[in-house]
């Protein structure tokens, strides 16, 4: 592809010396130049505009009525633009790459990577963008290390854009802090609402008065056989425990936050069972909503059955594969997931 005006020059030229005169192929050879413009920086075009300016005037000493003043003069013209237009596209290049890697630093500190392993709790993490070219968007994802246990976070902020983004790191940033002080699990989600509530308040957009999201909190104490759910409108989180394949519905529904004054600010925590070889999926919307070319939606629950046991880090890039297959390549939502294992055995404690 970058030789590719070279190549033009080359075979105007040839066909222009090859051909009868009548044809006048040598009038082709502005374009060469203005190809250029496209791919090369300023200076190759210039030279490559200065070489197609000389193979007309070599044409002129064999054909001496090709019409080279106007040739020559279109050739000059378009060799003069085509260099001003590639030194604009280089300079919006140079502003893309520092916008790219603002939005990359940004997702680094809004998605950190996690650790692979958190005391004896394996943890594995996907996010894929909707867009080809985001970086960020409104899921989220977290998980820390407490005195509580592994606390694990996942979320899916309403809305598009910058907005979404601010109230995802407002979310987060108040996980990482109030994971570690409160002991109870309704206590952090009492503090991502009003985290929520203020960012709302403090910067409210003209197509959305107040934003929400669903999230879903976990966590496993250390050297127990159990893991506490506190699900606020979330997608239910996947188990697959003994080889089977179970949807963790919550007994009764918590609010999505921010909608709490609407609904009712009832959290109910929910335990199941969680021993050594366990694990669960966590994820957002955007995986079961993805849907085929008749419209019809990834069936998680089943294709975690035929799955099979598989590492977490296996199962999310075999989720991966296989969402972008079921979608033809092409995805409506964001994705962000968790999965998670345990390695230890149940009354196991932790080590100080």
């Amino acid at each position: 592809m970058l030789l590719s005006p070279l190549i033009l020059t080359v075979l105007i030229t040839g066909l222009a010396f090859a051909t009868p005169r009548e044809i006048a192929f040598s009038r082709l050879l502005p374009a060469a130049p203005a190809l250029a413009a496209a791919m090369w920086s300023v200076i190759p075009t210039i030279l490559l505009g200065t070489f197609c300016l000389l193979v007309m005037i070599g044409l002129s000493f064999v054909y001496s009525d090709l019409g080279t003043p106007y040739t020559a003069a279109a050739i000059v013209a378009v060799t003069l633009a085509a260099a001003y237009a590639s030194h604009l596209r280089l300079q919006r290049e140079e502003m893309l790459f520092q916008v790219r890697l603002v939005a990359d630093t940004a997702q680094k500190v809004l998605l950190r990577p996690l650790p692979r392993r958190i005391q004896d709790v394996e943890v594995e993490s996907l996010y894929l963008a909707a867009q080809e070219q985001a970086r960020i968007g409104g899921d989220f994802y977290e998980a820390a290390d407490t005195p509580y246990g592994v606390r694990l976070l996942i979320g899916d902020v309403r809305g598009k854009g910058l907005p979404a983004v601010g109230a995802a790191s407002a979310v987060i940033n108040c996980f990482r802090e109030n994971a570690y002080d409160q002991p109870d699990l309704r206590g952090i989600i009492h503090r991502l609402e009003t985290s929520i509530a203020r960012y709302s308040v403090a910067f409210p957009t003209p197509d959305q008065s107040e934003h929400f999201a669903t999230a879903l909190i976990a966590e496993i104490p250390y050297g127990g056989g159990q893991v506490r759910i506190l699900n606020c409108g979330h997608p239910p989180p996947l188990l697959v425990q003994r080889g089977e394949v179970r949807v963790l519905e919550s007994t009764m529904p918590s609010p999505p936050l921010n909608l709490a004054t609407l609904l009712g600010d009832h959290y109910i925590v929910d335990t199941v069972p969680f021993d050594a070889g366990d694990q669960i999926l966590l994820y957002t919307d955007g995986v079961t909503e993805t849907r085929d070319r008749d419209g019809t939606f990834f069936p998680l629950p089943d294709w975690m059955r035929q799955l099979g046991p598989a590492p977490p880090r296996e199962l999310l890039d075999r989720l991966h594969r296989d969402l972008l297959h079921y979608s033809g390549g092409r995805l409506e939502d964001d994705i962000a997931a968790l999965a998670v294992r345990c390695r230890k055995s149940p009354g196991q404690e932790r080590s100080v």
